[in-house]
């Protein structure tokens, strides 16, 4: 079985060869030379390559992260972890929790959320679960490279001009100098809270307890989180979004009547022109389903199949679709190169039993809450644009 080191020799050998052909073509363009079908045959295979083996690389780095969470917590929810915590169980079993101003925090690995397990307690009289409102499938967070600080505040280097002058030098001729510029940047570290009231019983329903973290809470900050990772503004106490700091889409080469998936080849071109092939596409629904519904003249569907059960890609680049995004627009971008996300707090879960009039209605409140940064390291490594 091939390892990250392999894939990742194949993946630098086949961005050069696209390189190569992309610049070949850019050139050929611009003297309004069209480029040939073979030519356009073997690019489109050279990408479906460089996707296959981007998703190998990816599932391998997956793996591995997930064996290290696994080990480390457990396949547990972020409820279930809760209610079996032992600091739970006594401020429970002491009664702690029941008294005025009775309170317990736990900070938990929220990536540690798998299958549920039921914890033990007073079983309700009831059905299990609850019947939740429909929730939005999370996956921007997948994409990206993981991290952890200490700090309240990341500064890294980022490149911001390269002057290269190597070239063949004549014996006893002074060597060409090349510089590079490097400016300090900074991405601060967020918070981001929401809580919930619920009936001081709750606290002896463990399996009610378990649900109401594991399907509200939960769901609410990463739905938070998505939406800031790909669209903050940067503005305030806000993340500086992917989407909001990415390039602007200019077609490398001119195709006549392009349709959304030639723009979308385009943008993965133009990443590759930047020396940053794409793992990732990033769609509004609506849009994909668009794409998948096309049909050729023969009436079959030209995307996939409607009884098939592969994810969907676009030249082996796994496509996000999120409503995050807007109706007609598109992100292309290498995303774990160019992005990664920071984790200071993980998900804390709060419970107190005085908080505004709780202790007099019988309520107490479940907090949570995170603290992370996302540093845009190379805004070239996206291309944004419009699906015209």
């Amino acid at each position: 079985m091939a390892t990250e080191i392999d894939v990742k020799q194949e993946l630098t050998k086949i961005s050069d060869q696209l390189k190569e052909h992309g610049q070949k073509a850019l050139s050929e363009a611009q003297r309004g030379i069209a480029m040939s079908e073979g030519v356009k045959q073997t690019v489109d295979e050279l990408l479906v390559k460089q996707g296959n083996f981007a998703a190998q690389l990816a599932e391998l780095e997956q793996k591995a992260a997930r064996r290290q969470t696994e080990q480390t917590q457990g396949a547990k929810s972020l409820g279930a972890m809760f209610v079996d915590n032992d600091a739970f169980k006594k401020a429970h079993e002491s009664g702690e929790l029941h008294r005025k101003g009775g309170r317990i925090t736990l900070d938990i690995e929220t990536k540690a959320v798998l299958t549920a397990n039921t914890g033990a307690g007073v079983i309700a009289d009831r059905q299990p679960g609850i019947i939740t409102q429909p929730q939005r499938r999370l996956t921007i967070r997948d994409l990206i490279a993981p991290g952890r600080t200490a700090s309240n505040m990341i500064t890294y280097m980022k490149e911001t001009g390269f002057t290269n002058n190597a070239a063949p030098t004549a014996e006893g001729a002074r060597k060409p100098e090349s510089s590079i510029v490097l400016t300090q940047s900074t991405a601060p570290v967020i918070k981001i809270p929401h809580f919930m009231k619920a009936s001081t019983e709750i606290l002896d329903d463990f399996p009610a307890l378990q649900s109401y973290i594991d399907e509200r809470l939960t769901y609410g900050l990463k739905l938070a989180e998505e939406n800031q990772m790909l669209k903050g503004s940067g503005v305030g106490n806000n993340l500086n979004g992917i989407y909001t700091q990415a390039s602007a889409y200019v077609a490398p080469i001119a195709i006549a009547g392009a349709t959304h998936i030639d723009i979308l080849r385009l943008a993965l071109l133009q990443a590759d022109l930047a020396e940053y092939p794409s793992d990732g596409l990033v769609l509004h629904p609506s849009n994909w389903a668009g794409i998948e519904l096309l049909k050729d003249t023969t009436g079959q569907y030209i995307i996939g199949n409607p009884q098939g059960t592969l994810a969907p890609t676009l030249w082996g680049r796994p496509v996000v679709t999120t409503q995050a995004m807007s109706i007609a627009t598109f992100l292309a971008g290498a995303f774990r190169m160019g992005a990664q996300v920071f984790d200071r707090l993980l998900a804390s879960v709060s419970v107190a039993t005085e908080n505004e009039d709780d202790f007099v209605m019988n309520l107490v409140t479940i907090l949570i809450e995170e603290r992370l940064a996302l540093v845009v390291n190379r805004p070239e490594a996206f291309v944004k644009g419009a699906l015209a």
